[in-house]
């Protein structure tokens, strides 16, 4: 009796792949073995089953879905009314099956035994992958028609069978690239056959061959229905095998001569360019050529990149040029460069700034950054450089803190005359006023201002620039840099904002040597930089406990949390500020930060009553163009934190920069934006050229020893490993007049081998492709 299996329930609607087969299950465990499915794409349907007393299991399907009869074990026919979807017979494992109609794509896939009958053709990389375990009998796998592009693709073993019957005007009824990797097994074909894999031999049939298709043929079309045509596929004219070729046979090869391959291979008829390049090929560069034959020229290109440290620096002090200097020997030639950037290098770069340098630099990969603090320190009793003649212009600076003593610096050894209008008793901004002592020595401050005030430069202290002065200083003077920082302190207006204390009022009030009351346990708003600092100076003032509080990520630099959490201080974020009274500071989740003083240092806002409002933007910081020149003012300039808030280097570069516009600007230039270099690209630099360090041990105070230890990045150290490495010797030295050198490539002798550019440390040789 046949159990009748439905892929509909009573409504029906189509059940699962899972129901259909647990049925199978249920009729097979009563004793079921012969069935009849009528399926609606459902997949796996005859196989892997088997019986306890080996009886035959039949299966009658009609609609299968995919992966009918894979792993169908020996024992098991499965006939498919009709055409199968993908992946039928995957993994035959014994069984049988056939298909009436037409196989879809990798039928027969992983065939490992059994036999599988198609009665129309089957797709795309059907076939591939059979194999043969010589324990059981090989896979049989019968096609009445034709096979898709890639078929008997990996095939190791097993037989296959392709009548091509009807396929006559086909180019070729394998496909494209049939047999591609083809290792074992044997494909028996007829009719036309193209586009085979070089892998394969097409041969005739011998005897044996014969006689294994005229004994098989009639069980395969007497399986597939078609008996008739039997006397048509027997005649063996027709029929070759394709088997694939021993390891040594695929192994062989045969050379063309290069011309030859030029002409038939690259261009000409049938060439894979030959309908775009029409080219005799009576000239032909050899393997290895010179001059303009070569695909790539080296270049030398010494400090065309900046590095890292320097581009990272807003003050832009290239320091590979310093320890270049250092290097050499020219120990005050390198300390009076970095006066050229920056009149603060023992105070800022050494002290109080947070080395972005240091994060940017080459050598961390390989054990520690380059020492930036204690290379800084070196300048600060340095002498300054020699300003320049005098230009008979001046310039008034409006703000003596870092930003506005180094434009003021830069444009003086520029020769021009310049005032600093500064409304405190010392010039030295926040440098002075606000960050603790502890931080940054009070002697290395006062000895770089000395120098500034020892260059020339006018300083008129306690003098608060309002508008009238502003409109008078603009009479007097050819060119204005407003640098006046930002010092009006934000409050938030929360309920009892009025108990604050403000931040930069309290700092400033320690660093003026007096001693603001604050209470044992004291919280700071705000966990940046400053906030750090307001921490650090409450401890000075006797608190016991200093909590800093925000509502993000600290912004403060790592070292120094590290600071205000040695004494004891304590981050906490996020916490969203709901009000304060005399308790403390309370969140809006609830929660109470006992205090009895709270200070706020969340950021401050510039002063900018001086000039008229239509030259502020929204947020009341100065307009500038890219040129840090007032748009609605020529002349009148304006760097820092009046237009944007910023490091102390930040300002220090910026007013680098606006003395360059300036300068610019009292020549009667038109001032451009300043364009700093670009950083050498990572992949040029060779750091397995140096040995790196213990980083466990490593340990350095000594400036003038970190000239071993820098990369220089982006600047050519003189190595010469280039001209002794290059192969041809095309490489010389040239020492310039000025004492200057370069390296060039002979173009007759260089071969563009990019060994120069390989083998240099710092990344100062680039191959170009010639064009």
């Amino acid at each position: 009796m046949t159990a009748k299996i439905k892929g509909f329930d009573q409504n029906n609607q189509r059940i699962s792949t899972q129901q259909l087969l647990q049925q199978i299950y249920a009729e097979l465990e009563n004793g079921q073995t012969e069935f009849e499915i009528l399926s609606s794409g459902h997949h796996d349907i005859g196989g892997p089953l088997w019986t306890q007393d080996g009886t035959p299991l039949k299966f009658r399907v009609k609609n299968p879905g995919q992966r009918v009869g894979s792993f169908a074990l020996d024992g098991t026919e499965i006939v498919v009314e009709g055409s199968a979807p993908a992946d039928a017979g995957w993994l035959c494992a014994g069984g049988e099956v056939t298909i009436l109609g037409d196989g879809g794509d990798t039928t027969a896939h992983c065939a490992a035994s059994g036999k599988i009958f198609v009665g129309g053709r089957v797709g795309t990389r059907s076939g591939s992958l059979m194999k043969h375990d010589p324990a059981f009998e090989p896979p049989q796998f019968w096609v009445l028609k034709s096979t898709g592009s890639f078929s008997f693709e990996f095939m190791g073993g097993g037989i296959a069978v392709v009548c091509g019957w009807g396929c006559e005007e086909q180019e070729s009824i394998l496909g494209d690239r049939a047999c591609a990797g083809m290792v074992g097994g044997t494909v028996y074909v007829r009719g036309p056959v193209a586009g085979l894999s070089d892998e394969v031999w097409l041969l005739e049939l011998d005897e044996a061959d014969r006689a294994f298709l005229a004994g098989n043929l009639p069980v395969f079309l007497g399986k597939i229905g078609r008996p008739q045509l039997l006397d048509e596929l027997g005649e063996m004219r027709g029929w070759r095998k394709i088997v694939a070729k021993s390891y040594a046979e695929r192994h062989v090869q045969s050379h063309i001569t290069m011309r030859e391959f030029r002409l038939q291979k690259w261009v000409g008829d049938g060439g894979i360019f030959g309908d775009l390049v029409k080219d005799d090929y009576a000239r032909v560069a050899g393997l290895v050529n010179t001059g303009d034959d070569r695909l790539k020229i080296p270049r030398w290109q010494d400090k065309r990149f900046g590095a890292p440290c320097q581009v990272s620096c807003p003050s832009h002090i290239p320091t590979q040029e310093r320890i270049k200097l250092l290097r050499q020997g020219k120990v005050e030639e390198a300390l009076e460069l970095v006066l050229r950037y920056s009149p603060f290098p023992g105070s800022v770069c050494g002290e109080v700034c947070p080395n972005l340098c240091m994060d940017s630099c080459t050598r961390r990969f390989l054990d520690h950054p380059v020492r930036m603090k204690e290379l800084g320190r070196l300048s600060v009793n340095t002498a300054s450089p020699q300003p320049a003649a005098a230009t008979g212009k001046q310039v008034a600076v409006i703000g003596g803190g870092p930003g506005g003593l180094s434009a003021a610096w830069q444009l003086r050894l520029k020769g021009h005359a310049v005032t600093v209008f500064e409304a405190d008793a010392e010039v030295g901004g926040k440098l002075r006023q606000v960050i603790p002592s502890e931080r940054l020595p009070a002697d290395a401050l006062q000895s770089e201002i000395d120098r500034i005030k020892g260059l020339g430069i006018e300083i008129r202290a306690n003098t608060r620039v309002d508008a009238p002065l502003f409109d008078k200083i603009r009479g007097e003077y050819h060119a204005v840099a407003i640098a006046s920082g930002a010092h009006n302190p934000v409050i938030i207006p929360f309920p009892g904002h009025e108990r604050l204390v403000k931040g930069l009022e309290f700092l400033k009030a320690i660093n003026r040597g007096e001693r603001p009351s604050v209470g044992e346990r004291v919280v700071v708003l705000g966990a940046g930089n400053a906030g750090m600092d307001v921490c650090l100076g409450a401890y000075a003032m006797g608190a016991k406990q200093v909590t800093a509080i925000d509502i993000q990520r600290p912004a403060a630099y790592q070292n120094e949390i590290a600071h205000v959490e040695k004494l004891g201080g304590r981050i906490v974020w996020p916490f969203f500020t709901a009000k304060i009274d005399e308790k403390g500071v309370h969140g809006k989740n609830g929660e109470l930060l006992e205090a009895d003083t709270v200070i706020i240092a969340v950021g401050e806002r510039p002063d900018l009553s001086f000039v008229p409002r239509q030259w502020l933007t929204e947020r009341g910081m100065m307009d500038v163009d890219g040129c840090l020149q007032s748009p609605h003012a020529p002349g009148v300039f304006a760097i820092g934190d009046t237009i944007q808030p910023g490091l102390l280097t930040h300002a220090i570069g910026q007013g680098a920069d606006v003395a360059l516009q300036i300068d610019a600007f009292l020549q009667g230039q038109v001032p451009e934006p300043i364009k700093h270099p670009e950083v050498i690209p990572a992949s040029c630099l060779s750091k397995e050229l140096y040995r790196p360090q213990n980083r466990g041990r490593f340990c350095s105070t000594d400036a003038l020893a970190e000239t071993g230890r820098c990369l220089s990045c982006g600047t050519c150290r003189d190595c010469s490993m280039c001209l002794e490495a290059c192969p041809e010797g095309a490489i010389r030295r040239i020492e310039k007049a000025d004492g200057s050198f370069e390296y060039v490539s002979d173009d007759h002798v260089c071969i563009g081998c990019g060994v120069c550019s390989g083998i240099c440390p710092c990344g100062i040789w680039a191959m170009d492709v010639l064009s």
